[in-house]
């Protein structure tokens, strides 16, 4: 029997699932309402009616089915350990992460079906969005706005009989919460959830393919480029990875302004060759 993982607070989700929002998986949307979040839990238990449209309701309004639908048993939350050994015991691992994601780092064996995918139709509304996601948090940690993919349930059952035991997984763990409910509707009855996502994954848990750790599924933007992600100061990767970044930053602040000091006099001793003497 697959047991559920004992949480904080009681959640059936874990807070590494709740740091991102479905709609814009890096956004820091999410961090910046949680503040917001027992005035809107309070509205909801009172039987207060949502604003229609208010992405904060209609996220809590989420949670709240997928923990039910763990609760009763429709969906098992697992470790991403546990989900290598069910893969090996004959599960279908369905990977719903975008393509740039599993690009950097993918599951070897996963049927890959993403639930949400870049925007791609250029439109005002459609550029705000993006300076949007860019503006929460997309600068530094990557990642574009993302839309629902409209035939993703169509996709799966063309790849994944009805009758398959199915893990279903993305890099955090909430948006293959929501795709494992559809999964559950549409009437796959043996469902497994990786709790926090490919992010609490170890080398040893899942088979790799394009790079030697699933984290790096997840990292992007200025932190990806200065190695400042997680898992680049583990492996020392990047600019600033490994416990020698702050020297690193230092030493090249250094060199800029060795480089300037070297041109100011070049510059001036250019200038005194032209004058004469």
């Amino acid at each position: 029997m697959l047991s559920q993982p004992k949480l904080a607070h009681g959640s059936l989700i874990s807070g590494q699932s709740l740091k991102v929002c479905c709609a814009s998986p890096r956004a820091l949307s999410a961090r910046r309402s949680r503040q917001a979040i027992p005035r809107v839990v309070s509205a909801a238990s009172s039987g207060a009616r949502s604003p229609q449209g208010d992405p904060t309701f209609e996220l809590m309004a989420a949670e709240k089915r997928w923990e039910e639908s763990i609760r009763e048993g429709r969906v098992k939350s697992i470790s991403a350990k546990a989900a290598g050994d069910l893969k090996q015991d004959g599960w279908v691992f369905l990977d719903v992460r975008p393509p740039p994601e599993i690009e950097k780092a993918a599951v070897d064996g996963a049927v890959e079906v993403p639930i949400y995918i870049p925007e791609t139709q250029w439109s005002p509304i459609n550029v705000l969005k993006q300076l949007s996601n860019f503006g929460l948090g997309g600068w530094w940690l990557g990642g574009s706005h993302m839309i629902p993919n409209q035939s993703f349930m169509q996709d799966v059952r063309s790849k994944v009989p009805q009758d398959s035991k199915v893990i279903v997984a993305c890099q955090k763990g909430l948006r293959s919460l929501s795709a494992a409910e559809q999964l559950s509707k549409a009437g796959y009855s043996t469902i497994a959830w990786i709790n926090g996502g490919l992010d609490t994954s170890k080398k040893a848990d899942l088979p790799v393919k394009g790079a030697d750790d699933l984290r790096y599924g997840g990292i992007g933007g200025m932190s990806e480029a200065l190695g400042w992600t997680d898992v680049q100061r583990e492996k020392s990767a990047g600019f600033m990875g490994g416990s020698f970044g702050p020297i690193k930053v230092a030493i090249a602040v250094l060199a800029l302004d060795g480089a300037w000091a070297a041109y100011d006099f070049i510059q001036e001793q250019i200038h005194k060759g032209a004058a004469g003497p």
